[in-house]
């Protein structure tokens, strides 16, 4: 007997599932877009950096003892005298060395929170709450780890920020550009040199990060839990809210002591001239114009966290929803 294949009536094989993985979810994604978001945040919020960088240095004792001879100025006048005197686009001066500081910073920030989070906690993004020790170590971990690894953009993006500054006081130029910078803080301190001032500028970020992180993460699920509200804009911007007041609250002492020990000139062997540790630039600070300088510049930088804090996290969830990938 002869059998045609339409006789024979086979079961249908089920089509295999391949799970393959999503790019949206990996890791490299989660940083790109980080990268992204923190560009977007740093350009629309940078002259606010900028000013609070200039306040902080007001008051500093110079070399020979003497106070700068810079006018005190408050946050508005700080800004008009820079678009007058500087130019309006100086308020962007050493923007780039600020991107290139989040290509490192902002995008390794972000991953290693998620893989502290996700591989040493064991946490997933359906719970509803997290103990705040582990979201509190995870934030500190991940900031101090970012940022001792941008420290150097870091130093470059604060001399950059003060050459505006040091042509009004009748000063010649330190640096002209970003590489011109790096040469010069090669050839004076070497690869140690890049990470002058890392110490406080780690102890900023982790404060801030512990603010920033941890309290959008912390801020974002208890909203959710205590009311109706969905993951969406509206959360968002409440959640970046908190998290920009408590990582400028944090972090403003750190970052006053950062700034300073970043913007001190240099002897010809690569030591400071004005302080020899952050210990000893907290002390002087403190000694010579009281508690209250630790803060100077908190206004523009509470202003500038809150709105960078918004524009990072709607630019950083808006993009990975649009992409279908796993929200924050």
């Amino acid at each position: 007997m002869i059998f045609s294949r339409d006789s024979v009536k086979m079961p249908p094989v089920p089509p295999q599932k391949v799970d393959f993985p999503k790019f949206v979810d990996s890791l490299w994604c989660v940083y790109v877009v980080s990268v992204l978001a923190a560009f977007n945040a740093e350009f629309v919020t940078y002259p606010l950096d900028l000013i609070k960088t200039r306040l902080q240095i007001q008051g500093e004792q110079s070399k020979n003892g003497k106070l700068g001879q810079a006018p005190y100025r408050g946050m508005l006048k700080t800004a008009i005298g820079i678009s007058k005197e500087e130019g309006l686009s100086r308020l962007w001066q050493g923007v780039h060395a600020a991107c290139i500081r989040h290509v490192v910073y902002s995008g390794t920030r972000i991953i290693t929170y998620k893989q502290l989070k996700e591989n040493i906690f064991r946490q997933t993004p359906d719970q509803k709450i997290f103990p705040i020790w582990q979201t509190a170590l995870c934030g500190v971990s991940a900031g101090a780890f970012a940022q001792y690894l941008a420290s150097p953009t870091d130093l470059l993006k604060v001399q950059l920020q003060m050459e505006g500054k040091r042509r009004l006081l009748g000063l010649p130029p330190r640096v002209n550009g970003m590489w011109d910078a790096f040469l010069k803080v090669w050839s004076t301190g070497g690869i140690k040199g890049l990470w002058k001032g890392s110490v406080p500028n780690v102890q900023r970020a982790a404060l801030v990060n512990l603010g920033d992180l941890t309290t959008y993460d912390t801020a974002k699920r208890q909203i959710m839990k205590h009311t109706d509200l969905p993951d969406n804009y509206i959360l968002h911007i409440l959640s970046s809210t908190c998290a920009g007041f408590v990582a400028a609250s944090m972090g403003t002492p750190a970052d006053v002591i950062k700034t300073r020990v970043m913007n001190q000139p240099m002897d010809d062997k690569g030591r400071g001239v004005l302080y020899t540790s952050s210990i000893d630039c907290l002390t002087k600070t403190v000694k010579q114009e009281g508690m209250g300088a630790l803060y100077k510049g908190f206004i523009p930088i509470w202003m500038r966290m809150a709105p960078w804090s918004l524009t990072f996290w709607l630019t950083y969830e808006e993009a990975v929803k649009l992409m279908g990938a796993k929200s924050w």
